[in-house]
């Protein structure tokens, strides 16, 4: 059983232009990603006269995909050429089996870079434009496989079935446990001929055999000697020894296995099949004269107008630009409750990735009760559900490092089971009994020996938990991140946006002297309502919300660091923080108002001091508040057993202190540079073996890099958060991380139990036949195990419901 090979792959890099120089970038770049688990060295190669910068990277592909190395290199602010290419394919692989050898099949096909086969059927394959293109990958793949193949859209399963479809070999199965038993009932309680019995065994061979032949003639054609193979030679040798019943018995019982081994996968994979199905494949779409056409949803292109009736999924992401209605987002985010939906205001501005939750709905989501108007945002190829299923279709094809390890296990068993085999077959010559026991014998040890459920204990478990997590709105990049956050014993949290919404809010009104808070909010919403700050837009909005009615200001200026000024009634208005009054020509500030401030500040606000003409207004506080959700799950973690959870800022330390107060964690570190929290995260993982960083996964790229398993939140049409962490949140906040680690723990769980189910059969069987077992308790209770450690592992996708 040959090992995925270590792939080594030059990106040629096209490097800022910084003072400090390419080698500078080069080392910082290097650092970033030495810590991801699968990357196992990484050097720069410096540019040429002719040949550009480069970044050599070895690493295992099993464990890592070369789309998810382009995306972090990405993620820190590199560009990459265009030479390598990736597309994720589905097939009609069923089996664990079946997964090793289309993988070793594709490596060989010219240009490939690296390939991984999941028993779901999904194929990763990474390729090399300059030797080869998608077109003829996916037409070399096709060939390959032959019927096995189906292209990305497609549902069909008939073909590597046959008419019966994907319970063909589950039938199979059956009719041959029937011919067992009436060819055992006729041979035993009967006086019929001898040829009557053998029909119906030879009839149980046929049916209980056929895919296995299929599947062991392919494996061999290829240079490997699978499982199959070893139970069709120990069939046969039961058959030659005139054990028909017991070669039956193993072949049923094998089928049988096989069988809801592939039902397994195919659950798993109808869960994220279920997933693209969920947006609808038409679309209203609202023409320039007010005309509504059914259109298919392949045809919107960014910038159309749909119509979204009640209770209608949408068919793309897209912003709101009329009505009002309760959105329910739990297909894509996870989220239990509906969410609010409201236009956007005219104008308004629309930052890629960055338009406001309340405005952007998602491909697949379910409308509430009000009728909206929706701009499309991009394709429905390129919505953020389409993303999730492919993502969760490439995560299947990375494995964890328990299943390398049993890989590895594998291979070092395998071998020596043959070699014991063969030595057993030659019994006969040293001990006092017949060629015949000293054969049965051995095809006894060979089915106990045979490792079928320790090849697919730890597959099953993770391909079930990966499909779990994305119908729950969490999506794992692989095994690997999945059975580490599985293991985390300490969280960091970035604050703003991840344990608070990103959006402040005014939550201290505080007039000075005999000022009304209607004069005071007016005369600040008036002059804020020309600036697009964030703190601005905040203020606008509480003065709205009271019914106030603004003035028009004027001549706003920008007093970067300080505050801004404006012209409002004749007369100039400031509004800042302290230290814009601290020159004489704007201050000085009144004592009272001074403490005012002062008292904010250290309640962790951000203080907004107005002053219009020669008369200060007042004050007022700005919050940014935590998600409804922010303590319940800091509380639940702290359940689940989470031992230190600290929460990074760059916002001042009081500020912070007020945030993680609000939400239940006893430590906040605040004031925190990029390079600090980086910092901060190394000396966290001194302390403790797996930590997790959780952050919106664009400006934490660095420390979400180096803690054991990066996870990014509120995903949901965000890029660079689903390509980038290990661990992708859909919803915004953390309310899902509870569910991811324990989802994560309880598969660890699983794969424990199903190794030492696994390895304890096998254990037990092997002295068990030395000393005399037959192969019929044998089959029996080797087919037994891995019947058991399936159905363990399906579970799991019923995990937290």
């Amino acid at each position: 059983m040959a090992p995925s090979p270590k792939v080594r792959l030059d990106l040629e890099l096209v490097f800022p232009d910084l003072p400090a120089g390419d080698s500078q970038c080069r080392e910082r770049l290097i650092r970033a990603l030495s810590g991801l688990t699968g990357i196992t060295e990484l050097h720069s190669v410096p540019d040429g006269a002719d040949t550009p910068a480069q970044l050599c990277v070895h690493y295992d592909p099993a464990i890592l995909s070369l789309s998810r190395i382009q995306a972090l290199v990405r993620a820190e602010g590199y560009r990459i050429s265009t030479r390598y290419g990736h597309v994720v394919l589905a097939t009609t692989v069923r089996s664990e089996q079946q997964a090793k050898r289309v993988s070793a099949q594709i490596r060989r096909l010219p240009g490939v870079v690296e390939a991984e086969a999941a028993a779901t059927g999904f194929v990763r394959v990474g390729y090399d434009r300059q030797g080869t293109t998608e077109e003829q990958v996916r037409e070399s793949l096709a060939e390959l496989l032959g019927k096995e193949h189906k292209d990305d859209h497609g549902h069909d399963e008939h073909g590597h079935h046959g008419p019966l479809g994907e319970r063909a070999e589950l039938i199979a199965a059956g009719l041959a446990g029937l011919f067992l038993l009436a060819g055992y009932l006729v041979d035993t309680l009967t006086h019929a001929p001898p040829a009557v019995p053998m029909v119906l065994y030879l009839l149980t061979y046929l049916a209980g055999g056929g895919f296995a032949v299929r599947e062991a003639f392919a494996s061999v054609k290829a240079g490997r000697f699978e499982i199959d193979f070893l139970m069709l030679l120990a069939a046969g040798g039961a058959a030659v020894l005139g054990e028909w019943a017991e070669g039956g018995l193993l072949l049923v019982l094998f089928s049988l296995g096989h069988a809801l081994e592939e039902h397994a996968m195919g659950r798993a994979k109808a869960a994220i099949q279920a997933l693209a199905k969920l947006a609808p494949e038409t679309a209203s779409l609202l023409g320039s004269d007010g005309a509504i056409e059914e259109v298919a949803v392949e045809t919107l292109a960014a910038g159309d107008l749909v119509v979204v009736r009640p209770h209608e999924r949408f068919p793309t992401d897209g912003v709101v630009i009329k009505g009002e209605s309760a959105v329910d987002q739990a297909p894509v985010t996870g989220e239990s409750v509906p969410v609010d939906k409201r236009a956007i205001p005219t104008g308004a501005p629309r930052p890629p990735g960055r338009v406001p939750d309340e405005h952007t709905v998602f491909a697949g989501t379910i409308n509430g009760a009000g009728a909206l108007e929706v701009e499309v945002s991009q394709p429905a190829s390129e919505s953020t559900l389409a993303r999730i299923v492919e993502l969760v279709s490439e995560a299947e094809t990375q494995r964890s490092p328990t299943q390398e390890l049993t890989k590895r296990f594998e291979r070092v068993f395998v071998p020596i089971i043959l070699v014991l085999v063969i030595a057993l077959l030659f019994a006969w010559v040293v001990l006092d009994e017949t060629f015949q026991a000293s054969f049965y014998r051995a095809m006894a040890v060979l089915v106990a020996a045979s490792p079928c459920a320790l090849a697919i204990a730890t597959p099953s478990a993770v391909l079930s938990a990966i499909a779990r997590g994305g119908r729950a709105g969490v999506l794992f990049k692989g095994g690997a991140p999945l059975e580490l956050l599985g293991r985390v014993c300490a969280v960091a949290f970035d604050k703003t946006g991840t344990l608070t919404r990103g959006s402040p809010e005014v939550t201290d009104v505080v007039p000075f002297d005999s000022v009304e808070v209607q004069e005071l909010l007016s005369v600040a919403a008036a002059v804020e309502r020309l600036s697009d700050h964030p703190l601005a837009r905040s203020v606008v909005d509480h003065a709205e919300s009271l019914g106030l009615e603004a003035g028009q200001a004027d001549s706003l200026e920008a007093m970067p660091g300080h505050g801004v000024r404006a012209s409002f009634n004749a007369q100039v208005v400031l509004i800042g923080n302290q230290a814009l009054f601290e020159d004489d020509a704007n201050g000085p500030l009144p004592k009272e108002l001074s403490e005012s401030a002062s008292a904010l500040e250290a309640k962790g606000r951000t203080i907004m001091i107005v002053k219009h003409g020669l008369r200060f207004l007042g004050v007022l506080g700005l919050l940014d508040p935590p998600h409804d959700h922010s303590a319940a799950a800091v509380s639940r973690l702290g359940e689940i057993g989470v031992h230190r959870m600290v929460m990074l800022s760059g916002d001042s330390q009081p500020a912070a202190q007020a945030v993680a107060e609000q939400v239940g964690l006893a430590e906040a570190r605040g004031a925190l540079l990029p390079a600090e929290k980086l910092a901060f995260i190394r000396e966290l993982m001194e302390e403790h073996e797996h930590v997790a960083m959780v952050g919106d996964g664009v400006n934490d790229a660095p420390a979400l890099a180096t803690a054991t398993v990066g996870v990014a939140m509120g995903a949901a049409g965000s890029d660079v958060a689903l390509e980038t962490a290990d661990v992708a949140l859909m919803s915004a906040g953390v309310s899902r991380l509870p569910f991811a680690i324990e989802l994560g723990r309880q598969t660890r769980a699983t794969v424990r139990q199903n190794l030492v189910l696994s390895l304890g059969v096998v254990a037990i069987l092997i002295p068990a036949t030395l000393f005399g077992l037959g192969i019929g308790p044998a089959v029996a209770l080797h087919e037994g195990s891995t019947l058991l450690v399936v159905l363990n592992a399906l579970r799991l996708l019923r995990f937290g419901r």
